[in-house]
């Protein structure tokens, strides 16, 4: 460890790639400090989202509207943009402590599963050996990397998720604030998978919620119900291949998932209120 004004410290950072990103979650630096008996830490903000756990002595975290006491075994988050203060108090031991710095839009969600939150940013007695052994795990990964590459960004993934399965209990509720992106998630795995008939149920044990919850926040970020999305997906496929392509109608329609051309054509005609062929037609003398 380094010696510094406050604190003797490792300081671990980490630059996320295309892999880490896709997986909206990924540590960005981490660390650990045993804290001098002068040790203070701000007031400061930060830009993403760093859990701290206490590993011996206590500390005063001072945050946006409280004050809280914390001990071994017990963790806080620094949200970002939020102002902190933190500092050691009198103990038997001194301050110890390790910390994660994670950005992604998946982040807060899991947070507020694991009952954080920037009005309640600690949790008590969290810090329990698999914890403990789990926030290690990602902090000596990351301690290990000398540059990037996927297996690097699969491995720490993997790592920070479990973490969040030791911090989540079980009786979190499934209803999380969708992050930016979350539903654009759904809408990606529509856009693969509609021509085989998934349903919206399906799409919904996807995104990890019940079908009522998931047509409810997907009505009201994309305008429009679920199902009529993957209606739309069909139908605009449909029309590509019905220009773009020389298949034949019944062969798009088997190819977009439906049972037969009846149903295909029906469907198309009370979407656009022309018939398949008719756009077909109208495509050939253009």
């Amino acid at each position: 460890m380094q010696e510094y004004e406050y604190e003797f410290a490792d300081f671990i950072y980490y630059t996320p790639g295309y892999l880490d990103k896709e997986g909206h979650l990924w540590p960005v630096r981490a660390g650990r400090s045993i804290a001098k008996t002068n040790y203070k830490a701000g007031p400061k903000r930060i830009e993403c989202y760093s859990l701290h756990f206490v590993l011996e002595g206590m500390v005063a975290v001072e945050y946006e509207g409280g004050r809280i006491e914390l001990q071994k075994n017990d963790m806080f988050c620094l949200y970002p943009g939020r102002t902190y203060y933190y500092y050691m108090l009198p103990s038997d031991s001194s301050l110890q402590m390790s910390w994660l710095a994670l950005d992604g839009d998946r982040v807060k969600p899991l947070l507020e599963l694991a009952g954080l939150s920037p009005e309640k940013p600690f949790l008590r007695k969290q810090g329990s050996p698999g914890i403990l052994d789990s926030a290690e795990r990602v902090i000596h990964a990351m301690d290990s990397v000398e540059r990037w590459n996927p297996a690097v960004s699969l491995e720490l993934q993997a790592l920070v998720c479990g973490l969040f399965a030791g911090l989540i209990p079980e009786s979190a509720s499934t209803k999380m604030t969708e992050p930016a992106g979350w539903i654009q998630e759904c809408m990606n795995f529509m856009e693969l998978h509609a021509t085989e008939g998934i349903s919206v149920q399906q799409v919904a044990a996807f995104a990890g919620v019940n079908r009522s919850y998931f047509s409810n926040v997907f009505a009201s970020q994309v305008g429009m119900p679920p199902m009529k999305y993957l209606q739309k997906i069909r139908m605009e496929k449909a029309k590509r291949f019905l220009k773009e392509t020389d298949a034949t109608i019944t062969e798009i329609a088997l190819s977009l998932g439906y049972q037969d051309l009846y149903s295909f054509t029906r469907a198309f005609k009370i979407y656009y209120e022309v018939s398949p062929s008719t756009i077909r037609k109208l495509n050939e003398n253009n």
